[in-house]
């Protein structure tokens, strides 16, 4: 009998998923609202604060053996790109790696890039750099991608400028849908077909102040930061 398991997601925070409610709407994976969307059976290995090495080290192994796919998910590179390490050869090598399993146990594989504004400090142009590592590496293995380079918006987006809110999760969701559709995979339902919620006037204007309260703290601590490395830099340089 051939038997496929669904969709099986690898990756980071982002696709782990969970955090604070949004008007009542639950923060879920990205990837669990397309399996949703798609009425298959879900198995979500990603782990907070992942890079694409934890992925090959600790969520490939996790795979059960002899398990197929209907649909194999990877958004990774969020991690990677933010650090002061970033190296685009060993990532894209390890992307690539990580592609490959995928292709190897599922029918479909997907991936996606990571949003050019990305966190604050901002990671800069090191995005564009991730970005055309993943597309070189989906394109070697024929993977579906899905473009995060424009995502973001101050209700899909948290105020750190990485994590997705829970109607972000559900709007990157409805990008990946988009594009398994075009490839010929059928959508059962969109994932905003399934969320209910109702604002308030005080509701919204509390959600904006806190809103505004946090970016406020990420840019302060930001700023900080950037104090610091152009200090550091003038020490080094004598200048």
């Amino acid at each position: 009998m051939d038997c496929r398991h669904g969709v099986l997601a690898l990756g980071d925070s982002i696709t782990n998923g969970g955090g604070e409610l949004q008007w009542g709407v639950a923060l879920q994976s990205w990837a669990l609202w397309v399996a949703r969307g798609l009425a298959l059976p879900y198995t979500g290995l990603a782990l907070d604060g992942a890079s694409v090495a934890d992925v090959l080290a600790e969520q490939v192994p996790r795979v059960p053996e002899d398990t197929r796919y209907d649909l194999g998910c990877l958004y990774v590179g969020v991690n990677d790109v933010r650090t002061l390490e970033w190296d685009r050869a060993a990532f894209e090598r390890d992307h690539r790696a990580a592609l490959a399993f995928l292709r190897e146990r599922c029918d479909r594989v997907l991936t996606l890039t990571v949003p050019v504004d990305l966190g604050r400090p901002r990671a800069g142009a090191k995005v564009y750099e991730v970005n055309a590592a993943i597309f070189a590496s989906a394109a070697a293995y024929g993977a579906l991608v899905v473009d995060l380079a424009g995502f973001g918006a101050r209700n899909l987006v948290m105020a750190d400028h990485v994590h997705p809110t829970a109607f972000g999760q559900v709007a990157i969701a409805e990008r990946a849908l988009d594009v398994l559709a075009a490839a010929g995979m059928p959508v059962r339902t969109q994932p905003s077909v399934l969320i209910r919620y109702e604002t308030t006037r005080w509701g919204r204007l509390r959600s904006d102040l806190t809103y505004s309260y946090r970016h406020l703290k990420v840019s302060a601590r930001a700023a900080w930061v950037r104090h610091r490395v152009a200090r550091s830099g003038t020490a080094r340089t004598g200048t």
